[in-house]
């Protein structure tokens, strides 16, 4: 039977070494200069921004707006639809896949954290991790300052208050604020 990688491990939901592992800290890295320059590219250059959006994520989706600074740990397990806005300061720690649906609406200093760690402070120091899976539906929209931590699936056409902590899954049509954030209306179906 073949060993996992660290990625592999990462990548599946496996406990990992997220602090020490070679090829991981050396794919942060590459992202992270590259989200560097994207930062400090004029808003104008329009074509330089979509060129290293593109190098971050892997593949460009129509009409992603995304204002700076941003933040990604590898950017290629974060999946975007169409017509997406992710306002300024949003962080997605993105060990496990981050898939984000058409017509979502991200406030300012959103994050979005697959990465679990232990409770053991010697399996911490360590560096283990696991990643889980976030999945937000399509027309959702987020206030500022909201975190989604990891495993969480959100439902289509949801609205996210301003400082929430999304800590479980939220059903489609629901307007969820609180921390933890729960449930507090439905939203329309329209």
């Amino acid at each position: 039977m073949t060993k996992l990688s660290e990625r592999e491990k990462m990548l599946v939901g496996e406990w990992y070494d997220a602090n020490y592992d070679q090829e991981l800290l050396k794919a942060r890295i590459k992202t992270k200069d590259l989200y560097h320059e994207y930062n400090l590219t004029k808003p104008s250059d329009k074509a330089q921004k979509n060129s290293l959006l593109e190098q971050i994520l892997g593949e460009l989706p129509e009409n992603l707006s995304i204002t700076e600074p941003v933040y990604f740990d590898y950017g290629k397990n974060t999946k975007f639809g169409k017509n997406v806005h992710v306002n300024l300061s949003c962080y997605f720690m993105d060990g496990a896949p981050i898939t984000i649906g058409d017509y979502a609406f991200i406030g300012p200093y959103t994050g979005f954290y697959t990465a679990a760690h232990p409770n053991s402070a010697k399996e911490r120091n360590q560096g283990l991790e696991q990643a889980r899976p976030i999945t937000i539906g399509n027309n959702c929209w987020f206030g500022a300052n909201v975190s989604v931590l990891p495993g969480v699936t959100i439902g289509d056409n949801c609205v996210i208050a301003a400082g929430a902590v999304v800590t479980k899954d939220i059903p489609a049509y629901s307007i969820a604020a609180g921390v933890p954030a729960k449930v507090i209306g439905k939203a329309p179906a329209d």
